[in-house]
């Protein structure tokens, strides 16, 4: 009996103190984009009227364990037992080594630019105009445009050429050899951001003239890309809205709300309530062009949801086998490609008419 206990705590020591690879997910917290969070209004418009609206349109979340955090094998094996929560090799949360400092900032990014593509899907939804422009995004320290180009200057035009989209950018200045000069003809960060805050487009323009140099060898590039003439800035696109929206939301990263956020905006500035007072959640990314893409961590989103009280789940069509493979009972999971799929699901169950909602399967 003595030799049995010792074994028995020997491996009860073991447990504790063997760590392993794998990391948890379990449901995190829902919050209602139509209502409040930390005592105030999630969604706040100012400049153009807005209404109030009821229900529920909860955008989901993931808890997650840290990257610095290493499970013991009783972790590790509870989890495994739990239903609740899901175990995964650590590498799949945090590849290549990814510090947590890393992968907050990673997070924050997503979910920033996340905000922005929701505003504009859900005032392109609305038919209400808004202005895109090719801004720098990122300047790369010791490149030839450090000190010349700025992060936030808008870009007109590269050699007098006008700019549509950030593609352009690159495909022009590659047109040169390394060593010959490009022009760019750009709006400053500052008059951007002032003429933004007045709601109109950046006007004018002044020429910055760079000299390219010879790209750096990519690991994988092939033949095309040796040699290219680079002037070290990655472009991306910036806004200018008609009127001013605010999400206030801490705590939260990644660009999995973005189709709860858009859907939020569009009940806020139109009369009545999309749900007719139904508590529905749901995720998804979303793009500009009010896209609706896949996102992790699906059946812990579900779960969450449940909890919370929701009977209806707006599901991005890439997750709806995975969804439907474990769905939580009282949950209805509603198929969405785009946000206008969104948008007309939700009308059909403010009417009460849910028989021909588009489903998923796991097929």
């Amino acid at each position: 009996m003595l030799a049995s206990a010792l074994v028995l705590i020997a491996l009860l020591c073991a447990g504790v103190l063997i760590k392993v690879p794998y990391s948890e997910m379990s449901p995190g917290p829902t919050v209602n984009t139509l209502g409040e969070a930390r005592g105030e209004p999630v969604l706040q418009i100012s400049g153009r009227k807005s209404y109030p609206a009821s229900g529920h349109l909860n955008m989901t979340t993931v808890r997650v364990t840290g990257a610095d955090y290493r499970m013991n094998i009783f972790e590790a094996v509870h989890g495994w037992l739990t239903h609740d929560s899901v175990v995964v090799p650590h590498d799949t949360l945090y590849p290549d080594g990814k510090t947590e400092e890393e992968s907050t900032q990673e997070n924050a990014e997503e979910f920033s630019q996340s905000q922005e593509s929701a505003k504009v899907a859900a005032l392109k939804e609305l038919d209400i105009p808004v202005s895109t422009q090719v801004v720098v995004s990122t300047v790369v320290k010791g490149s030839p445009s450090e000190g010349k180009l700025h992060a936030g200057d808008v870009i007109k035009a590269v050699d007098g050429t006008a700019v549509e989209e950030p593609g352009d950018v690159a495909k022009l200045v590659t047109e040169h050899r390394p060593g010959e000069n490009v022009t760019f003809t750009i709006v400053p960060a500052k008059d951007a951001a002032a003429a933004e805050k007045a709601g109109r487009a950046p006007e004018g323009g002044e020429k910055v003239t760079i000299r390219t140099v010879k790209a750096p060898p990519a690991e994988g590039e092939g033949e095309e890309g040796k040699g290219r003439a680079i002037v070290g800035i990655r472009a991306g696109t910036d806004h200018t809205f008609p009127f001013e929206i605010d999400i206030k939301l801490a705590d939260v990263g990644g660009p999995s709300a973005g189709l709860m956020f858009s859907l939020g905006i569009i009940d806020k500035l139109t009369p009545g309530d999309l749900t007719g007072g139904k508590f529905v959640a749901g995720t998804g990314t979303i793009d500009d062009a009010g896209t609706v893409g896949p996102i992790g961590g699906i059946t812990m989103k579900l779960v969450g949801a449940r909890n919370a009280g929701a009977r209806y789940f707006l599901t991005p069509d890439d997750n709806c086998a995975s969804a439907a493979a474990d769905t939580p009972d009282g949950l209805t999971l509603v198929r969405v490609k785009t946000i206008e799929d969104a948008t007309k699901s939700l009308e059909r169950i403010k009417a009460g008419k849910t028989a021909g909602l588009p489903s998923c399967s796991t097929g």
